[in-house]
């Protein structure tokens, strides 16, 4: 392990350590908080919740269709909900409270689970618009995702990183994915940018219609973004019509839980996440990138105590 992700594991832990969560109750609610239904946290949650149904005795789970990372982390703050996936930048800025990226104050009972897979940024524009580049979107409709979530974060972010705003965009729509497809089906926006993991429904969905270009957001965007963004490439062919690899961005997920869950049930929820991740994959490719191996890498919060003692037994954390 490098120094730079010991301490960081160090930090991680000391801060868990401090948490005291209240004790569970002899049945167990577990509300798993995702996205749209046409996103990758959906059918991934749905998958979750059955694996804890299953799994953890006397457990009663529901799926909830959100907007996604910050409405996610806002409910779990209320202690709406008891699992919920999120990017990693919205967790950050969560943790310090970053009133612009929606968390007008510090949500102090977030407590980290695991790392899992990395969203992919994803710019699609319609082949007829003639988009190939961040800057022919100049002028341009194109949806950005829905109002204050993780998806307009990244927006935001790479269009900054771009040296352009939403002002430079000819109309920005505010939607959620399968909304901002079956636009630009209509031919009403010419361009989407979708924060998800490779092969997201609505952007399958969109290249089986119509005719469509992956945009480059070219590998200096992600230097200049800076940690969680990073390098990335959508392999040719994840889309129909897709015959390169593309370059883009990505950033990781996490799933994350409140300090009021349980000792016990957070350990379960972490333990058997990672014994059914074959199971996992059957409701989304995407958990196929999911590794114990890394899921303490870049943690911005800290550990959920019943997640630690799980790392502790697989030998990941040291007494």
């Amino acid at each position: 392990m490098g120094i730079l992700k010991a301490a960081l594991r160090g930090s991680v832990i000391a801060s868990a350590v401090a948490a005291a969560p209240l004790t569970a109750g002899a049945q167990e609610f577990i509300n798993v908080l995702t996205g749209g239904t046409s996103g990758v946290y959906y059918p991934m949650g749905v998958g979750l919740s059955d694996i804890y149904g299953n799994g953890i005795e006397g457990a009663r789970t529901q799926v909830q269709s959100t907007k996604a990372s910050v409405e996610n982390l806002n409910l779990l703050q209320q202690g709406r909900g008891e699992i919920a996936f999120s990017l990693g930048d919205s967790v950050a800025l969560a943790w310090e409270g970053d009133a612009d990226a929606g968390f007008p104050e510090k949500l102090d009972q977030l407590r980290g689970i695991a790392g899992i897979y990395s969203n992919y940024i994803q710019l699609v524009a319609l082949e007829e618009s003639g988009a190939a580049t961040l800057s022919d979107l100049a002028g341009m409709g194109v949806s950005v995702g829905a109002p204050a979530s993780g998806t307009e974060l990244n927006a935001r972010a790479i269009l900054e990183a771009a040296g352009m705003s939403y002002d430079d965009l000819g109309k920005v729509e505010y939607l959620p994915f399968a909304e901002s497809v079956e636009l630009m089906k209509n031919r009403q926006l010419d361009a989407t940018l979708q924060s998800a993991g490779l092969g997201v429904a609505s952007i399958r969905d969109l290249s089986s219609s119509v005719p469509i270009t992956v945009v480059e957001i070219p590998a200096d965007i992600a230097e200049s973004l800076g940690a969680p963004y990073q390098a990335a490439t959508i392999p040719a062919g994840t889309y129909d019509g897709q015959e390169a690899d593309v370059a883009t961005v990505s950033i990781p997920n996490f799933l994350v839980t409140h300090a009021g869950v349980s000792d016990e049930t957070a350990y379960q929820m972490t333990k058997l996440l990672f014994e059914n991740l074959e199971t996992l994959a059957s409701s989304h490719q995407a958990a196929t990138q999911i590794s114990i191996d890394a899921a303490l890498d870049g943690m911005p919060i800290p550990l959920h105590p019943g997640a630690e003692r799980y790392y502790r037994e697989e030998g990941l954390l040291q007494e």
